[in-house]
């Protein structure tokens, strides 16, 4: 784990990948041809996994292959998609305009990951706050307060009694509880490994509320983006809906894309499959068969992306509105009930002293 740190800076990242695409739809527009269009990428990366990838891509192209093949030798550095995206636009003769339609599309897709991130930071961070804050509240500063009220001793209230307790039990156990969370965190995750129990743990995700909202709305918006930006680089549908299927992150909804590939197969239309599984949005499926009726459902599919790119924005921040609330009462609750244990004890002592 440690030496794979260093190993990751000699790999070429997603972002090299859409930096570069970027450039070089940039270069080919401007009437470079593709080979010198390489060459000067190369002088001016920066980075050094990138310049090596683009090295070698050059090699290959000056050796005869085409950019797509040249592409595919470079083991996981360029997706299927992106691969069979440039294929398709290197057989049309458009290269110039699916390189440029690629890197608009890995950068929307970035910019909608990063969106997402971004908004869920703050909560997560007010998480492991609201953690920390408890176990240092309850490991060292409600243990003082422990030998005062057994030198008075004076029967304790049961409110105080359970915290006192748990504040004992957490100090000398506390290596303890942080191991049985990394067991069971161990024992989910391999749980989750297994194709049957993850895929029903992603359809029981789909069904919670706003949670499920969200991930709907994320996978909606980037399978319509891909979908459309695939056929209309030339892609057949039955191929990119192959290709969809592997950028879907939820099992439940990859194994709809896979019988939608099936039914297709078969000759039926794409709306119906995502309609029978009653997991895709109503609107979603709706626009789809109006696109597929009216002949443009490249466009269409377009569409529904940016509808549910908004849509997902709107359902981070209703998240986030419900979210912030509950956690910031959880810890005031919690903060306060060991407040008022303490204090309650506090007030029997002066009874007694009274």
């Amino acid at each position: 784990k440690f030496f794979s740190i260093f190993q990751d800076r000699n790999k070429t990242s997603k972002k090299d990948v859409m930096l570069l695409l970027g450039e070089l739809s940039t270069l080919l527009h401007a009437g470079l041809p593709l080979e010198n269009a390489l060459k000067t990428l190369e002088g001016l990366s920066t980075s050094v996994a990138q310049r090596k990838t683009i090295h070698k891509l050059r090699e290959r192209i000056q050796a005869g292959s085409s950019l797509s093949d040249a592409m595919s030798q470079e083991g996981t550095v360029f997706t299927r998609l992106q691969i069979n995206m440039i294929r398709a636009g290197e057989a049309g003769g458009n290269l110039g305009m699916v390189v440029e339609r690629l890197a608009a599309y890995l950068e929307r897709m970035a910019d909608l990951r990063s969106s997402v991130l971004t908004a869920l930071i703050y909560p997560v961070l007010l998480v492991i706050l609201s953690l920390v804050s408890l176990f240092v509240l309850m490991t060292f500063v409600v243990p003082q307060f422990i030998p005062l009220f057994e030198d008075a001793g004076q029967a304790l209230p049961w409110l105080t009694q359970a915290v006192f307790g748990a504040a004992n039990l957490l100090k000398q156990t506390w290596w303890i509880v942080i191991c049985l969370v990394v067991v069971i965190a161990w024992i989910v995750d391999k749980q989750l490994q297994q194709p049957e129990n993850r895929k029903k743990f992603d359809a029981w995700c789909l069904k919670l509320p706003l949670v499920g909202n969200l991930i709907t709305h994320m996978e909606t918006a980037r399978l319509a983006r891909t979908l459309g930006t695939l056929i209309s680089n030339g892609v057949p549908l039955l191929q990119a809906i192959k290709l969809v299927e592997d950028i879907i992150g939820n099992e439940a909804l990859r194994e709809v894309m896979g019988t939608t590939h099936t039914e297709l197969q078969k000759g039926q239309r794409l709306a119906k499959p995502l309609k029978e599984s009653g997991l895709f949005p109503t609107l979603c499926v709706q626009l789809i068969e109006v696109g597929e009726e009216s002949g443009n459902l490249e466009s269409m599919l377009i569409k529904v992306a940016n509808i549910y790119d908004t849509k997902l924005q709107t359902t981070v921040r209703r998240l986030l509105n419900v979210l912030e609330p509950v956690l910031i009462l959880g810890l005031g609750a919690m903060i306060g009930i060991i407040i008022i244990s303490i204090l309650v004890a506090m007030l029997g002592l002066n009874d007694l002293v009274i």
